[in-house]
């Protein structure tokens, strides 16, 4: 079944069912009042709004309407927990390598994570609104799961028994901001300033043969302003499956129900498959050339983020957000960015 947020004017929206092809939906809130509360109970919940669903693709009248993706907030649009990987290793090579910096042997055996902000997230038509254009704007093309409650020391094999939906994610990244969190020594936290989600969320039977149990093997479609920057497979190339990401995360801690972990940029060692960031692009360029040429994002640029099946159906319906301006007089007074960097 395919879930997502309709908008009502409150913090946490109103829970929905949405059809498969994404035309229409029900809501759901004499279930279940938010995606929340679906899966703090979900176990008894599922069955139910599986019902509602099944009840949705045969027949769309009564309750149902018609869906814009406009009127979605983010599945979860705030969250007790989003810890964000980089399980793509190919990625984190090419923009070290980019600045001359091999990848330490340990990052092969362990994934890199960091618990990202999670009490403000974007919906999949919300615009990246930032100060200013000079933070080194980027996107990061995602994958990621929501979980329900995962018990601390929970084994390899068995943590991805614990995801129940699946979303795509645009994890916005301030590259220039970078160097100078990481140089403190405490990891990211103004330098990732927003995480986007696509309008579904998806339980993973929706995926078929895609979803493997740990990973998707479809490409990720992304474009920047109509012209495509990549399709990289996100299930090609990653190095740590959702498995290892949720024990890595719950290795010390319990994981409370509608927990999101990401997978970090979708990135193929296959270069005709483009870049999930531009971040990546610019380390190949810089590889090449010695230099960058294509820049960061500028206001009024617009990203799309999707995912289609094997017929060429969307998935979890597309992200399409615009980058724009704070206001001015608040731009004015954003503190010049240090150098030009990478996360990686």
């Amino acid at each position: 079944m395919k879930l997502a947020t309709l908008r009502d004017g409150t913090r946490d929206g109103t829970l929905v069912v949405v059809s498969r092809d994404l035309g229409h939906a029900l809501k759901a809130d004499h279930l279940a009042p938010t995606l929340q509360a679906a899966l703090d109970d979900w176990d008894y919940l599922a069955p139910q709004l599986e019902q509602l669903s099944n009840e949705l693709d045969a027949n769309r009248g009564g309750r149902a309407f018609a869906l814009e993706p406009a009127q979605l907030m983010a599945p979860l649009p705030r969250a007790y927990q989003w810890a964000d990987a980089s399980a793509y290793l190919n990625h984190v090579e090419l923009v070290r390598k980019a600045r001359g910096a091999p990848l330490p042997p340990e990052l092969r055996k362990e994934p890199l994570m960091y618990q990202g902000g999670s009490d403000s997230m974007l919906g999949a038509r919300e615009d990246i609104v930032l100060a200013s254009e000079d933070w080194g704007i980027d996107l990061e093309a995602e994958v990621a799961v929501i979980t329900g409650d995962v018990p601390m020391g929970v084994e390899r094999d068995k943590a991805a028994q614990h995801v129940r939906l699946l979303v795509l994610v645009n994890d916005v990244s301030l590259r220039n901001l970078v160097p100078a969190e990481l140089a403190k020594g405490f990891g990211f936290f103004q330098s990732k300033a927003w995480t986007a989600f696509s309008p579904v969320a998806a339980t993973p039977d929706e995926l078929g043969d895609a979803w493997d149990g740990r990973r998707v093997h479809r490409p990720l479609l992304v474009h920047v302003n109509g012209a495509e920057l990549g399709h990289p497979d996100a299930g090609r190339d990653m190095s740590f499956h959702f498995g290892q990401l949720i024990a890595h995360a719950a290795r010390t801690r319990p994981l409370g129900a509608g927990t999101i972990i990401g997978s970090g940029t979708v990135s193929n060692r296959d270069r005709s498959t483009g870049c999930g960031c531009l971040a990546e692009k610019r380390a190949l360029e810089t590889i090449e050339h010695g230099e960058p040429r294509t820049p960061f994002l500028r206001y009024r640029d617009r990203v799309r983020i999707e995912m289609l099946d094997a017929e060429g159906r969307s998935i979890f319906g597309a992200i399409d957000q615009q980058v724009a301006p704070l206001h001015k007089s608040v731009a004015a007074d954003a503190e010049p960015a240090p150098a030009e960097a990478s996360r990686g």
